[in-house]
């Protein structure tokens, strides 16, 4: 610990030895006559640098006048009115002149500048506290700290280094200038000294093992730019004293008559000298690697340990002969471990600095074989910017790897989906020879992206670890654009032959490039990454459209020519079909006019007729439909040639499938497999034409309502006819939607679709009971997506003309799809685990058959949202909640939430009647005598427990729906009454149990109401009973007697119970809102049955007795009551008791769920614990710290040890250290 000289009274009284500073300038003294002081020995004498010309704003060289001036600002008690804090912070001066404001007044007196520097860092800190002269003179470090401490506005968390706002930010910047500046300017005499460095750095090291983050930050800061600085002025002497060495031993091995003897002295000096310094340096630097950095790069605050990384890193590459060795990298190595990405990312980018300079590759080799599995599995990181960083720091350790170590990179270049340095990475494994960089101007298969072309698509395919293109070309796009947009290459590549002794394209490979080149495209065209990648689509600018339009221009004049060939030759293989058959859709349509490209416009609508002929699979004809439809655009020229030839084509197959289907419907014949082929194919084209045109003028209703019935008439209708059919006629129907909705219509249009749409609806509910599943599930998609579109919705947006189209279906109908729901959706995993023929599905398939069930749930469950469906039927499907949580949890919660926005009664009503239903199969199951602990009862207890969550906090919104639900519970339970009479509880008795989990939910003075409306049911004889058989009576009772106060705190978010720092605020006056909440009792349901009588009436409600004293809360802020809305106008308002003693209850305030546990406290400590480290890691690694140790020189003495209470950061707690 440093302890400050003694300091005179009078400040302005000072010593002649005081002010004799050398000059301190950037100039060194060649000469070596300079010595330092502070030693006893004459300053060092250098040029006069302009740092020597009077500062102080006094004019030119003279000594600030007047005794309280400094810094040319007025001094009161010692302590500056414009602090040195200020004027960093304000940022208009130039830092250099700022330190030389201080250094001049650092010369003048030192301990009221070096008293203006202390003060700099503790307002650096956010503290409001001053360290006045006194303090300094008598307080150790430790007592200035904690009396600083004592000084933090603790309301606040804010302190400058994480203030927002521009000037905040700015300040950063400028407080680590100042550090380094001042290191600069002081390098030449005034470090020396043993004065300034000593206190500044025991300053920081004391700070920086505070517990207030604040100083530990910003000391940590100071003091990593210090070092940095530091680092600086080590190299800059170790290259003098190269130097120095260099001229001494030149001028010695002249000859004796040559050599100057004064020279050598001189030089032998200025070497003594620099070694010296050197050594100096070295202390310093030690003692701040010893007392900040080995504690605070595994801080708890992950800023703090960014910072540590960020400059380590500095240092290695900066000074790299002295801090680039192992025992320094460990730490790098250590900290890429971190949890947070932003240290991770650090320690990424520092390594990227030190891998970047080849000539460092031979000291990196034993860090990279220890821990390069750890970067490799940092590509595959959750943060995208450390994954990007990681590849690119891959990139840069292959260049000094072997082939055979590159394998153990290679396959996770591609499956992190964000791989942006992975152009880099192709050069490196494409290896071109140097003689094909030159062939430049070749273009196409003989281009020199012709071999990168190729290393893209092996890798592609033999990395095996993502199916879709589109990311691997998203991820290289800002960096190899140019090879990516080379569709010339690509195109040559597919087309023309191979050179002699060039191996060609393998089947795989061209499927792969037609795939990667389809994504190079779509992305030219449209300039937004792929799904999952982007935030949404951006406002490009004026360059990028620009450059889109180049590209779609590039596009279309390549392949409106190139793509009838390429379809030519691919016609019969699916999958490349597929794929070429979607580049129309990025083409610029009016280049086939203006470029005179017509011929090859009929040559593709050629090739497409082909391919439709050829084909029968669906992907196929679905991208033969979707280019017609790109091509068919009005605005361009080319649409009368492209949709002739679309009519063309539909009108021969509208006529094929009736003369087709005639064949096959003959009464008397049975139809072949041969027919039947027929009519699928041809109805396929037709239903995937019809998704994307309107073939209404076709009238293709009739011959598939046809099919339809005769398929119901005979049950022996081929399953994907049926399908097919249903589809095709159910894109019918919608057409003609939207053609009436889009254009006046008459009346016989209504009516007729209207006939189709309800015919329709019979033919799907008819299918809904057909053997095969997968036309059941057809019909069922079908029949949600008709009664949806055809509800009351329908007329929504001012279109009241559709009003007869409104459909609604009868209850057989809801009837039905419901049992489709329960019989095809929730069902156990084991039953839909085997295909037809018996096989066990893969993993893939049955997630892909949880999808369907989700989907056709969902499609269900809008249903019920939209009220097409009346919402009791929603019951049967909440009473899967728990047992189907992990499929369907999410969709069923939300169905619940939407139908509580709806009604709330009404979903209360279906809550409870889910639960009755439960109930009733348990109870057929198991009869009446069941036991209450089994896990069926105790199931449905815990499916009520998950209901009352669901009700949320405000219980003012649900309080009717709270109270319903508890009116139906209650008749229920005592509907079966026992036939042995009533000394027996009724049937349903146990089913209060159920009810108790939503006593919670209900207010006081409604729990009064209920337990009333209870005793209408109870007997005298009830009430005494004490067996077994009624506890779930008694326990009900009391649910709904005990916790008055409780469960009115119950309003208010979740408290936690646990330590925190927060202080108690004092609560509010009570007012008479609070007043009115307390009065209020639940009125009679109007809508109730005719059991509501039982409700008790105005007259007969008793008012609920005054509530106890509120619990004073712990929260910092305490807002105000909330108002009663008008909604809640449902409620009665009674005169009210008085108590003025209360405070407001906060029904509007946010904290943990009722559904989670209290979190526990953060609590801050400074050090992270120490078992989050990889013990693996730092097997073999020496966790002592050591002492730097800058490359030795010759004639080199003995670096001498510091004094162990100067740097030592546990002597800052030693009492027992003064001040000298």
């Amino acid at each position: 610990m440093i302890a400050a000289p003694e300091i005179p009274t009078d400040f302005n009284l000072l010593q002649e030895s005081e002010t004799h500073f050398s000059s301190d300038t950037d100039f060194e003294d060649i000469e070596g006559k300079s010595q330092k002081q502070g030693k006893g020995k004459t300053c060092k004498k250098g040029k006069k640098g302009p740092t020597e010309k009077g500062k102080s704003g006094n004019g030119g060289g003279k000594p600030p006048s007047g005794p309280n001036r400094m810094n040319g600002h007025h001094q009161q008690n010692g302590v500056e009115n414009m602090m040195l804090f200020e004027v960093v912070k304000m940022g208009k001066s130039a830092m250099q002149s700022v330190v030389d404001d201080w250094i001049e007044s650092y010369k003048h007196d030192r301990d009221i500048a070096l008293l203006d520097l202390i003060n700099f860092f503790i307002q650096c800190s956010g503290c409001k506290g001053v360290v006045t002269a006194e303090m300094f003179r008598h307080m150790q470090n430790s007592e200035i700290i904690r009396k600083m401490t004592e000084e933090f506005d603790e309301d606040s968390g804010d302190y400058p280094l994480t203030m927002a706002g521009p000037q905040w930010k700015k300040f950063k910047s400028s407080f680590c200038e100042f550090i380094g500046v001042l290191v600069r300017q002081c390098q030449y005499s005034i470090i020396y000294d043993e004065y300034m460095m000593d206190t500044v750095i025991s300053l920081l090291t004391g700070l920086s093992d505070s517990q207030v983050r604040a100083f530990r930050h910003t000391s940590t800061l100071a003091a990593m730019k210090l070092m940095t600085a530091l680092v600086n002025v080590a190299l800059n002497l170790s290259i003098n004293m190269d130097n120095t060495q260099r001229q001494y031993e030149a001028e010695r091995n002249k000859m004796i008559g040559k050599r100057a003897n004064e020279r050598l002295e001189l030089l032998l000096q200025k070497r003594k000298e620099l070694q010296e310094n050197q050594d100096e340096i070295e202390n310093m630097m030690n003692a701040i690697f010893k007392g900040v950095f080995v504690h605070r790069y595994r801080d708890a605050i992950a800023e703090i340990r960014a910072i540590c990384i960020e400059e380590i890193g500095i240092w290695m590459k900066m000074y790299s002969d002295a801090f680039l060795n192992d025992s320094y990298l460990k730490y790098v190595g250590w900290t890429m471990h971190d949890k947070q990405g932003e240290v991770r990312l650090k320690c990424l980018t520092a390594l990227q600095g030190l891998y970047y300079n080849k000539e460092l590759n031979s000291k990196l080799e034993l860090f990279t074989s220890r821990f390069k599995d750890r970067i490799v599995s940092m590509t595959l990181d959750k943060e995208y910017d450390v994954a990007v960083q990681a590849i690119k720091l891959l990139t840069l350790v292959l260049q000094c790897l072997s082939m055979e170590n590159t394998q153990l990179f290679f396959f996770c270049l591609f499956s992190r989906h964000i791989v942006s340095s992975y152009f880099s990475l192709l050069r490196l494994f494409s290896r071109r020879d140097p003689e094909e960089d030159g062939i430049m101007k070749r273009r196409g298969r003989q281009g020199p992206n012709a071999n990168l072309v190729k290393t893209l698509v092996f890798f592609f395919l033999e990395s095996e670890l993502h199916e879709h293109a589109a990311y691997l070309v998203d991820s290289m796009w800002d960096c190899a654009t140019e090879l990516l947009k080379d569709w010339e290459c690509m195109n040559s590549l597919l087309l023309e032959e191979p050179l002699s002794g060039e191996e060609a394209l393998t089947d795989r490979q061209e499927s792969a490039l037609i795939e990667i080149m389809l994504c190079t495209i779509r992305q030219a065209a449209e300039c937004h990454p792929p799904v999952g990648r982007g935030t949404g689509k951006r406002v490009l600018t004026a360059k990028e459209k620009k450059t889109q339009l180049d590209d779609r221009t590039k596009i279309t004049e390549l392949f409106a020519v190139a793509l009838p060939q390429l379809l030519a030759k691919y016609s019969v293989d699916a999958e490349k079909v597929t794929n070429l058959l979607q580049l129309p859709q990025y083409f610029d349509l009016e280049i086939y006019t203006t470029g005179r490209l017509e011929k090859h416009l009929d040559a593709l609508l050629r090739q497409i007729r082909n391919i439709v002929e050829k084909h029968t699979d669906t992907d196929v004809l679905e991208a033969c439909s979707k280019t017609y439809h790109a091509l068919c655009n009005e605005e361009f020229t080319i649409f009368n040639r492209v949709d002739i030839s679309r009519s063309q084509l539909i009108d021969e197959l509208a006529d094929k499938f009736n003369r087709l289907l005639e064949d096959f419907l003959q009464e008397g014949e049975e139809p072949d497999e041969d027919d039947a082929y027929q009519v699928l194919s041809t109805l396929k084209r037709i239903t995937a034409f019809h998704n994307a045109h309107d073939l209404s003028k076709w009238d293709l209703f009739a011959c598939n309502y046809k099919l339809l019935k005769t398929g119901i008439e005979n049950g022996d209708m081929p399953e994907q006819i049926v399908i097919h059919a249903l589809q095709c006629t159910h894109y019918v129907i919608l057409w003609q939607l939207a053609k009436i909705t889009e254009s006046s219509s008459t009346k016989e249009d209504l009516l007729r679709l209207k006939k189709q749409m309800r015919v329709f609806c019979q033919i799907c509910q008819h299918y809904l009971t057909n053997v095969n599943t997968t036309v059941k599930e057809q019909a069922f998609t079908i029949l949600c997506d008709i009664l949806m579109i055809f509800s009351h919705q329908i007329m929504s947006g001012g279109r009241d003309m559709l009003e007869p189209l409104v459909y609604t279906p009868d209850s057989s109908l809801q009837s039905e799809l419901l049992s489709f729901i329960l019989d095809h959706v929730f069902i156990e995993q084991d039953d839909d685990n085997n295909s037809a023929d018996g096989q066990q599905e893969d993993e893939a398939s049955k997630i892909e058959a949880l999808h369907k069930r989700r989907n056709l749930l969902a499609a269900f469950c809008k249903l019920i949202v939209y009220t097409v469906v009346e919402m009791n039927t929603a019951a049967d499907i909440f009473k899967q909640y728990m047992k189907y949580y992990n499929d369907y949890g999410d969709i069923i919660k939300e169905t619940m939430s939407k139908t509580r926005q709806i009604d709330k009664i009404q979903c209360a009503k279906t809550l409870i009647l889910s639960l009755q239903q439960l109930f009733n199969e348990m109870i057929q199951e198991n009869g009446y005598n069941f036991d209450r602990s089994s896990s069926t009862f105790s199931g449905i207890k815990e499916l009520a427990r998950r209901f009352a969550l669901t009700f949320g906090l405000d219980q003012l919104k649900t309080r009717e729906a709270i109270a319903m639900l508890h009116k139906d519970g209650i008749e229920f339970a005592f509907k079966e009454p026992n036939p042995q009479g009533e000394s027996h509880p009724p049937l349903n008795l146990a089913f209060l149990d159920i009810l108790s989990e939503f006593s919670s939910k209900l207010l006081r003075q409604d729990k009064r109401t209920v337990y009333v409306y209870l005793e209408k049911f109870m007997t005298f004889q009830m009430s005494l009973r004490r067996e077994d058989v009624w506890l779930p009576l008694m326990s009900y009772r009391n649910s709904l007697l005990a916790g008055g106060d409780d469960d009115t705190m119950s309003v208010i978010s979740g408290i936690s119970s646990r330590g925190s720092t927060v202080r108690s605020k004092k609560s509010k006056p009570s007012t008479g809102k609070r007043k009115v909440v307390e009065g209020m009792q639940l009125a009679l349901p109007e809508e109730s049955s005719s059991s509501d009588s039982m409700w008790l009436s105005r007259e007969q409600t008793l008012h609920t007795p005054v509530m106890m004293q509120t619990p004073q809360l712990t929260s910092t802020i305490m807002r105000e009551p909330k108002r009663l809305r008008p909604e809640d106008s449902f409620m009665s308002v009674y005169p009210m008791q008085a108590e003025h003693h209360q405070a407001p209850l906060d029904y509007n305030r946010r904290g943990t769920s009722l559904m989670e546990d209290d979190e526990e406290p953060i609590v801050e400590d400074v050090m992270m614990s120490s078992e989050g480290r990889i013990e693996d890691l730092n097997e073999g690694m020496d966790f002592d710290t050591m002492d730097i140790d800058l490359p030795p020189s010759k004639n080199r003495r003995e670096r001498t040890e510091l004094k162990p209470d100067f740097f030592d950061p546990a002597s800052i707690m030693d009492e027992s250290v003064g001040f000298i």
